[in-house]
């Protein structure tokens, strides 16, 4: 065999993957030896997947699976897949340290619930994806690990904060993965790896990691993959509601398990582009995104221009005041103690100083203002199914730049309004997928943000996997560090 040889396995999208493995046509133990062997030859590279766990501990796990397949026991399609968790999720006896110094022998006592759910379908847990110090920046950079590179141009950044997940996925370290998003961190890293990132409506996937169950409503866990279909399957693990989290919906995660085909023509799209120019766009973005819409076309959906009846001004003050005050309500406390302070990131502090700075008052108008947005594009939504913008402001960047610090001579005045076009989508509520929209002259990736209306996941998703069929961007750009090794 060719040295060089990638095996079919890793290769395999996760359902078809799932489907060998259901039908013993391949054991779970040479489905692990196989990742382990790809994973110990390319992870290197990337530096995607961290806290990895014993090939020991994880073979014996890969047997057991078998050995419950062979007795008729079938855990659900995740049955078998090696899975990793991104490093701000709770996981059982499996190192947990948020990318930062403070946390770097946590051993967390139970799993969240996603995680939770993850395991029951029968997956095993391989260790954990890279992220920014608390997720903050779309960056996938800390202390602990360092850098993780973008599977398209290792000198540039994965983006982030799910950037270990996207890049795993991109190099085919993982059949899927987890993300979570409060300011992109779906959509960034899946635009910056050319994959499928998604953003559930607030309350699709439950979360009790946090200390507050009710106000903490920017950020939510979802799933990211090589296709929608694979996406769809993992959210279907993901959804659905549960006690521990109050706000969760209680609408069960199967019907993401059905077939996506769904016809579109007339179908009405908005294109909200850089709001008129208040957005500034790295050169090539819009364009790479307009050239999109001929595929959009091609299944029968119409697509115009629009702008909403809300000043993109007012949604970043509020999104700002909101940040600052979630931030300062969880990282308050460490800030608080000078040892501790010193091992907090300056973008952490920053956040924590604004939001201790905060009234109550201040709090409840950027809520209110938060509210009024959605009352502005839910009146969008009267008009058209979806709305259409980019996901992203630059390409990937110098993995060894913090975060762009201009845009096309436009100086960014914090360290994340170089991503301020992920807000509308974070801010609404309402689920937001990133599909691939192509590449730049430098052979650089970039996405395409689709919202939809406030739980309409699955009909994004379908939006999102018609879409995949007319571009099919992965299947013909595949990270070229596997193709130089396939020829």
């Amino acid at each position: 065999m060719n040295s060089n040889h990638i095996s079919e396995l890793v290769l395999l999208q996760a359902h078809e993957l799932a489907e060998r493995i259901r039908l013993r046509q391949v054991s779970c133990r040479e489905v692990m030896q196989t990742y382990l062997a790809h994973i110990e030859r390319f992870n290197p590279l990337v530096n995607a997947l961290i806290s990895l766990q014993s090939p020991e501990s994880l073979l014996a796990q890969a047997d057991a699976r078998d050995a419950e397949l062979a007795r008729g026991a079938y855990r659900g399609w995740m049955h078998g897949l090696p899975h990793a968790i991104k490093d701000l999720s709770l996981t059982q006896g499996i190192r947990t340290t948020f990318g930062s110094p403070l946390f770097k022998d946590y051993l967390p006592e139970r799993d969240g619930i996603m995680v939770e759910r993850i395991k029951a379908a029968g997956a095993i847990i391989i260790g954990k994806t890279n992220t920014p110090e608390f997720g903050l920046g779309s960056q996938s950079y800390n202390p602990l690990f360092g850098p993780t590179a973008c599977a398209y141009d290792l000198s540039k950044t994965a983006g982030g904060s799910s950037g270990g997940a996207a890049a795993a996925l991109a190099m085919h370290l993982v059949p899927v993965a987890d993300g979570s998003d409060m300011m992109g961190s779906l959509r960034n890293p899946a635009a910056f790896n050319n994959i499928f990132g998604f953003r559930p409506s607030q309350g699709r996937v439950p979360f009790d990691d946090s200390a507050d169950l009710f106000f903490d409503q920017l950020g939510y866990e979802g799933p990211m993959a090589r296709s929608v279909k694979d996406a769809a399957l993992l959210l279907s693990v993901q959804a659905g509601g549960d006690a521990r989290a109050p706000l969760s919906i209680s609408e069960s995660g199967t019907v993401f398990a059905m077939p996506l085909e769904r016809e579109f023509k007339g179908t009405r799209i908005g294109w909200l582009g850089d709001f008129n120019g208040y957005l500034p766009m790295e050169r090539g973005i819009l364009e790479l995104c307009e050239k999109t819409f001929a595929d959009f076309e091609g299944l029968g959906c119409h697509i115009e221009a629009v702008q909403p009846d809300f000043a993109p001004q007012k949604l970043w003050g509020s999104w700002r005041t909101l940040r600052h005050w979630m931030v300062a309500g969880s990282l308050g406390a460490a800030y608080a103690d000078p040892q501790k302070r010193a091992q907090l990131k300056p973008e952490a502090c920053w956040e924590v100083e604004n939001g201790l700075k905060l009234s109550a008052s201040e709090v409840f108008a950027a809520s209110v203002a938060r509210s009024d947005w959605y009352r502005s594009i839910s009146r969008l939504f009267e008009q058209y199914d979806y709305l259409l913008l980019p996901s992203a402001q630059v390409f990937p960047f110098d993995k060894t730049l913090p975060w762009p610090t201009a845009i096309n001579d436009i100086t960014m005045d914090t360290y994340h309004r170089w991503m301020e076009v992920v807000i509308p989508g974070t801010l609404s509520g309402c689920p937001v997928a990133n599909v691939q929209a192509g590449f730049s002259e430098s052979g650089l990736p970039m996405g395409l943000q689709i919202i939809g209306r406030y739980q309409a996941d699955l009909s994004v998703l379908q939006l999102a996997h018609a879409y995949e069929r007319a571009s099919d961007w992965y299947k013909r750009h595949p990270s070229p560090l596997l193709q130089d090794v396939q020829r």
